[in-house]
């Protein structure tokens, strides 16, 4: 039997600052709220760091970044959340926000008026804080643990 495989794949960005807080977004998209990296979907002759690079500047002002570093390939199976038939592949970079900063940084998590599809905030949050469970997508949740053993010597 033939089989189709399909993939989606998935790039975020990494941005911690020297106050070790992680950038994560809060986003209320496909009609749900969701707290995870910044990043986005990998485009057809599109490689993973323009990727990154793409959607930094589409959802943060235009915001370009440097230093950028492999951190990890999703080394499991993941079926994709809101694709039927797919498995998700997901690639994360460490990197760093060139200044000046081009977006609004919140406080708060979900900061923005309504709960519409396409509304994002992003904020700064301390990695000693920050728990798996804060984090929406199983993925997101493994690479937080490893963050945190790398950065803050804290599997929490």
């Amino acid at each position: 039997m033939k089989t189709r495989e399909n993939f989606v794949i998935r790039i975020y960005g990494l941005f911690i600052n020297a106050e070790k807080q992680v950038l994560i977004t809060d986003e209320f998209q496909v009609g749900m709220k969701m707290t995870k990296f910044p990043g986005g979907g990998l485009k057809p002759g599109e490689g993973t760091i323009e990727c990154l690079i793409r959607e930094m500047q589409e959802e943060c002002n235009g915001q370009e970044i440097k230093n950028i570093q492999h951190f990890y390939t999703t080394d499991f199976y993941q079926k994709a959340l809101f694709y039927e038939n797919h498995q998700l592949i997901s690639i994360y970079y460490t990197a760093e926000l060139k200044s000046p900063i081009k977006f609004k940084i919140s406080e708060k998590p979900f900061d923005f008026n309504k709960m519409e599809n396409g509304n994002q905030s992003f904020r700064w949050v301390d990695l000693d804080e920050l728990d798996v469970d804060q984090i929406s997508f199983p993925i997101d949740k493994i690479v937080t643990k490893k963050l945190k053993t790398q950065f803050c010597n804290s599997s929490t």
